[in-house]
Order: C-alpha cells, then structure tokens, then sequence
C-alpha cells in the first residue's frame, strides 16, 4: 500500500507532473517500511536528471514524514545502477564548464539528501553498482549485497574523476582503498566490497530479501529518536556536518566541471560515446 508519502509527492512542493513517477516507484508498508525503486532496468537503472530528482523529492518528503521508520533503495532489474545514463553524459559534452558545474550541484544534493536523511536507509543490492551508483550505496547506512553484485569506480577510464560522490566513498572505504580504485578504475566483487567496509551485510543470492527483511527488523526494535540522534552523532564524530558538506560539494563539483571540459575528459566523453579508445590507451 502506498502511504502519504507518495501522495504528497504528487501534490506537494517537490512534485513535477512533467517527470514524477518517470524513474522510481514509492511505496510503504503498515510497518512504516518505504521503498525507493530505481526503475529503469532497461539502462540498468542508470540515472539522468529526471531520477535525479525524483531521488530527491522522494527521500525528502519520506525523511519529514512520520509515518516512515526506514527507507529501502533498490532497483528492478539485473543491475542496481549503472551511474550516469549515455544520454545524460552526451549532454556534458558540450556544456560549459559553468553548466557541468550547475548540473554537478543537483547531484550533489542527491547525495547529501541521502546521507543527512534523519530515516535509517538501507540498501539492496542485487548487480551492478558503477560509478554514481556506488556513491548512493556510500551514502546509505546499512548496503546489503548478493554474491552476483559487482562494483566499480570506473570514471578515470573516460578521462573523468568521481569527484561528487568522493566524500561519501572515502567515508565508507577509506582514503587508501579510495585511492586505489579512484586510480585503477577496476571492478571488485561483493566479498571485496565487504572487506572495504562498502557492503555491510554479505548474503547468498537465495536469501537477499530475508538478510534484508532481518535488517529492518532489528532496526525497528530501536528507538526512533535514538536512530535519528544516531545519525547525526555519528556525523558529529567524524566531523562535518550540513553546512560543512555543501562547502565541500563546491570543491568537488568545481573539480568536475573542470575535468569534463578538459581535453581529456572530452576525448574520453567522445570515445566512450562514440565507442572508441582514447589516445592514452
């Protein structure tokens, strides 16, 4: 059953009827359990800037609403999320650096919604995660994954960095494992993940959705409050807050919009769209 949640998205201040309901499904259960699908499996849930925002509204209204006691991402499909969409990324090409910057920001405040989000969020996560979607596994408290799971951190190889979701995956893997993904660009399997810190509950294929189910159970044994007073003295601890982490979505989105319009990131751009090598390989 659907809650008010999804009825205040389609009335509410965040709604679009131009876009809502395009890329994910909402919806919450008697328990207070909302789910946010990714539903683009025909792209392998990759995300452009309808899903975006959507992503956006829908953890916004589910954080301030009271009826939800935990939120579930998932995806439909094979894959959990590809990262960006080929059509989304043919856009970059050839915007301004000025324009790379502006559409970095949205993203930027995609994640910082889901890692402020007041709602404990666990992830599922069934395939494959690249680039963008690895930063919104980052951002989730508890990431759940099947032996079939793979990851990657794959930007450099289009002459790119992963500069947006950077704070949130050195948060969950640390800054020498970051390095050395940032730079080898490789894919790593779901025991890999889990020994990095990215996955925090490794499961079998058959029994994903019961390590799931037990997830949330034990979550919701605990106390409301005592979860959202959690989350933010976790914050504390490491230091930085809201306010701290828009002043570093700046620098990162900076750095990206920078990259995309270098020479590198263009040939990679180009050859990735165009399905060629670039000159350094």
């Amino acid at each position: 059953m659907e809650s008010s949640v999804c009825d205040r998205l389609r009335t509410g201040p965040y709604f679009n009827e131009k876009t809502m309901f395009q890329t994910i499904k909402t919806e919450t259960n008697k328990r207070g359990v909302h789910r946010i699908t990714l539903n683009r499996p025909d792209v392998h849930n990759a995300f452009n800037a309808t899903m975006i925002e959507e992503l956006i509204s829908a953890f916004t209204l589910a954080g301030q609403d009271a009826a939800v006691q935990i939120i579930v991402l998932q995806s439909e499909g094979k894959s959990f999320s590809a990262g960006a969409d080929i059509n989304w990324m043919q856009s970059m090409v050839d915007a301004s650096q000025e324009q790379n910057r502006e559409d970095s920001q949205v993203l930027a405040r995609l994640m910082r919604t889901i890692n402020f989000c007041p709602k404990p969020v666990v992830a599922r996560v069934q395939g494959l995660a690249l680039g963008g979607g690895v930063g919104l596994l980052s951002c989730c408290d508890i990431v759940v994954a099947s032996p079939a799971a793979k990851f990657g951190l794959t930007e450099a190889k289009l002459g790119l960095v992963p500069a947006v979701i950077s704070p949130y995956v050195v948060d969950a893997i640390g800054s020498r494992h970051a390095r050395h993904y940032f730079l080898t660009a490789e894919l790593f399997d779901s025991q890999r993940a889990y020994e990095l810190g990215l996955v925090s509950v490794l499961t079998g294929e058959d029994t994903l959705d019961d390590a799931v189910e037990k997830t949330i159970a034990r979550i919701l044994r605990t106390g409301p409050n005592a979860r959202a007073i959690s989350k933010k003295l976790v914050m504390s601890v490491v230091g930085r807050s809201i306010p701290q982490q828009k002043k570093l979505d700046e620098y990162t989105t900076q750095v990206i919009a920078a990259v995309r319009v270098s020479p590198e990131g263009q040939q990679g751009l180009k050859a990735f769209l165009n399905k060629q090598e670039p000159d350094w390989k």
